[in-house]
């Protein structure tokens, strides 16, 4: 057997891999900082608050089915279906919710799960295609980055739907890449798209397209799509997707013409779109997609600024397979982007599909075009890296102990007060409604903005609670009598609670 100088074989392992590679301190590092992402992730799970109105919204969804036992229809509200998205974020938090208990760990759970597949997707691509340190750090990139870090654990569709479109992206590549395999990986493309169309609708198979379409026109490999396999794969995301659609318009007549024609059309086209029955449009500048973009893959996107000039000049000298894998990279990265340029209701998650093929790209050109990392270059990566992480803990640490400094959109505060006096107390909150408020009390909360509904209190038979605005408190606390006490204030409310052992004077 003849003997291999080590470092000629990691010199030929680098050449192949872009003139790039980690140190053993490098990797070690890297392992440690996905591991303490992963511990401030899980803590920021237990003790982050559901705020409103998107996550809680979402959590108390998610609480309804589980009370209801209704897995087919998602409810707004008791009796009142929630059209606006699939459901399947809905039932990885609802059967989370099941087996760790209604509360938010259990809500988050599987979400944190599904960020966990997008990563182990990614790592085990680019070590696939690239290799084991690429891997590594683009795993570190995507963890680390703002969006993605704060997505992986939140109650919403968009995490779920990235692992459908990243399986997607992944299984497509891999099927035109592959010899052997190639069958599997296209079905596996389908399997990605069955988990897009429950988790958001079209939007995800959409987003695919506008990214393979013009890569298959810029390589020319159409005819590699012969062998592609349409029937089985079609098949296979029909008998995943069409028996709940089915079922959704059946139960619920009007589903997918809102579904489909509302919250895929004229949400993105209409300015303040007013036919939204749950809430009202995020209208916004179009074009602004490109900043948030921007934003959401802090810090990582302000390392790529001083890596586009030679980028530029080496994406005119790319030929054969490496300019496949970059314009794959780039068009995957872009596809959200340009899906959303011409719309007018619009929110910074939407970039998110995009992230994975970003944090890739950024790690292979410069891989490419500036070979292994220098001093600087290594030291900014990993300071980027404590920054993202501490950030993350010190805001989690304080949701914990200082609540009110950072959580003023949550009412698990004032609900916790409110329930220290009597576990079954009844709270009635003054204006809107409040979905975390409805989380925590489990539904058993009420909204008003009569003040007839003072007069009702007394005759309920039950401990009462007025969350009342602050703004307005002198207004509306002399309305309450004075068997009513505060409890404190807490964000912008404050809490009065019925004192059972004082003679009622009105």
């Amino acid at each position: 057997m003849v003997a291999i100088d080590p470092k000629f074989d990691t010199a030929v392992r680098q050449e192949h891999a872009g003139r790039f590679g980690l140190t053993r301190s490098d990797q070690r590092f890297l392992l440690f900082a996905l591991g303490a992402l992963f511990a401030v992730r899980l803590l920021a799970m237990f003790w982050w608050p559901f705020t409103d109105s998107t996550e809680a919204r979402y959590a108390e969804i998610a609480r309804k089915m589980v009370e209801t036992g209704d897995w087919i229809t998602p409810q707004f509200d008791y009796g009142v279906p929630f059209w606006g998205k699939p459901p399947l974020h809905t039932w990885l938090s609802a059967l989370g919710m099941k087996l760790f208990g209604v509360g938010a760990f259990g809500a988050r759970v599987f979400i944190f799960a599904a960020s966990l597949g997008v990563l182990s997707l990614l790592f085990a691509w680019m070590r696939r295609h690239r290799d084991p340190d690429q891997a590594l750090l683009v795993t570190a990139v995507l963890a680390s980055s703002l969006m993605f870090f704060g997505a992986s654990a939140f109650v919403m569709t968009d995490m779920v739907m990235v692992l459908g479109t990243t399986l997607s992206m992944i299984g497509f590549y891999n099927y035109m890449e592959d010899g052997p395999s190639r069958s599997t990986w296209g079905r596996w493309f389908f399997v990605g798209i069955a988990i897009g169309l429950l988790a958001k609708g079209p939007v995800a198979l959409v987003l695919t397209v506008i990214a393979l379409v013009p890569w298959l026109a810029l390589t020319g490999r159409w005819r590699e799509l012969h062998g592609f396999p349409w029937l089985s794969g079609l098949l296979i995301a029909a008998a995943l997707t069409l028996p709940w659609y089915s079922l959704a318009e059946i139960k619920t007549p009007g589903f997918l013409r809102y579904f489909l024609i509302g919250e895929h059309f004229q949400r993105f086209v209409v300015p303040g779109w007013q036919g939204d029955l749950y809430g009202s449009g995020h209208e916004q500048p179009k074009g602004l997609i490109w900043l948030y973009a921007g934003a959401t893959f802090l810090p990582w996107s302000l390392f790529a600024l001083p890596l586009l000039p030679r980028a530029a000049s080496y994406v005119k000298e790319m030929t054969g397979s490496d300019r496949g894998w970059h314009s794959y990279l780039a068009l995957w990265v872009v596809a959200p982007l340009i899906l959303f340029t011409p719309a007018a209701n619009i929110l910074p998650a939407y970039a998110l599909p995009g992230l994975p093929a970003a944090a890739a790209l950024l790690v292979s050109l410069w891989a490419q075009v500036r070979g292994r990392p220098g001093w600087w270059a290594r030291n900014a990566v990993f300071m980027a890296i404590v920054f993202v992480g501490l950030a993350f803990l010190s805001l989690t640490i304080l949701a914990r102990y200082q609540p009110g400094s950072i959580t003023y959109r949550s009412e698990r505060g004032l609900v916790t007060a409110a329930q220290s006096y009597d576990p079954d107390v009844q709270i009635t909150y003054w204006g809107g409604r409040s979905f975390s408020a409805e989380f925590y009390t489990r539904g058993r909360v009420q909204f008003t903005e009569r003040t007839a509904t003072f007069d009702s209190l007394a005759d309920n038979g039950l401990r009462d609670a007025m969350a009342i605005p602050a703004s307005i408190a002198s207004e509306l606390v002399p309305l309450l009598g004075s068997r009513f006490d505060p409890a404190g204030q807490f964000g912008h409310r404050i809490l009065f609670v019925e004192n059972l052992d004082r003679e009622v004077t009105r």
